[in-house]
């Protein structure tokens, strides 16, 4: 099992726009990557609100609740929030608060063999980092730029922690997975 931050970015590290829109994403014409096979060994996901309320306003799970088999699948997703949050009728939605590293154990619990999948925000993904939880940063970087954004990691990421497993092109875009070396002490 491996805990994995798997994303789009920008050239410049921008997960989304300011208001948080992903436009420019589905936007980019041509061959797309595929992340249905990393999607199928993925038996958890953990994502912060903002990403959580996106996806519920994307897929209009709000008012079709029904649809979140199609969107997320059976896993349990991992929310985490301090604020309270709808909850879709019948998707295993968990808002958690606090320390990251506190949640681990759960998160690990219910991802059982597979792997959890990181979805986002970039201030979710420095606190899994900072808590030696994530091993793999797999980024699909898009042929755009935005003058700001919301960042793809809000936090250190130094080299002496990062090494490039793969680096791919698929069509105009570049797929960079990165394994994340455990803290030392």
């Amino acid at each position: 099992m491996v805990v994995i931050y798997e994303t789009a970015t920008t050239l410049n590290g921008f997960l989304a726009t300011e208001d948080n829109s992903l436009d420019w994403l589905f936007a980019i014409p041509g061959e797309q990557p595929d992340i249905r096979p990393f999607m199928e060994s993925a038996t958890a996901l953990v994502m912060g609100s903002t990403t959580y309320e996106w996806l519920l306003d994307m897929e209009d799970l709000r008012d079709h609740p029904e649809k979140w088999q199609d969107s997320v699948g059976a896993h349990p997703v991992f929310v985490f929030s301090s604020r309270d949050l709808p909850l879709p009728d019948g998707a295993d939605v968990r808002i958690l608060a606090g320390d990251v590293g506190r949640h681990l154990p759960e998160i690990r619990a219910a991802a059982g063999d597979g792997d959890i999948w990181m979805m986002g925000g970039g201030g979710l993904a420095a606190q899994f980092l900072a808590a030696g939880a994530l091993d793999r940063i797999a980024l699909t970087m898009a042929p755009v730029t935005l003058s700001a954004g919301k960042p793809l990691f809000s936090g250190d990421a130094r080299w002496d922690r990062l090494r490039l497993r793969s680096a791919e092109r698929i069509g105009e875009w570049a797929r960079l997975v990165y394994d994340v070396t455990p803290l030392t002490s």
